[in-house]
């Protein structure tokens, strides 16, 4: 395995539970009325630190989704899942979007205050 390079987000940030690697900008949240099976979820417009794993068909709430897990690219741990390809025409909005957990067994997100700066 090679050397992880994290992206350091600056602002109101969600991190992963067991890592503290950044995740996403609170600027990204599309939708915070997302549930999952271990209770709430957050919907994004953009991630960072996250590997894509394989796509499959899943049936959702809202219908027929073809989905990839995400994981924490500093743990390995799976922190949500991003949309591919949505089957019903009212649900194309999720398409290229990626849903963060909020479950305290897997993923609990926390809101942080980044003071990162860029040093020259």
């Amino acid at each position: 395995m090679g050397r992880v390079f994290a992206v350091t987000l600056e602002g109101k940030i969600y991190t992963c539970r067991h890592c503290k690697t950044h995740l996403a900008i609170a600027e990204h949240i599309v939708s915070k009325s997302f549930h999952c099976r271990h209770g709430r979820a957050y919907l994004f417009s953009k991630v960072a630190n996250v590997s894509i794993g394989e796509r499959e068909e899943r049936m959702m709430m809202t219908g027929m989704h073809t989905v990839a897990d995400i994981f924490c690219v500093g743990c390995g741990a799976i922190v949500g899942w991003k949309y591919e390809t949505a089957h019903e025409k009212a649900q194309k909005y999720k398409e290229g979007k990626s849903v963060l957990e909020r479950s305290v067994d897997i993923v609990k997100l926390q809101m942080v205050i980044s003071v990162v700066r860029w040093k020259t």
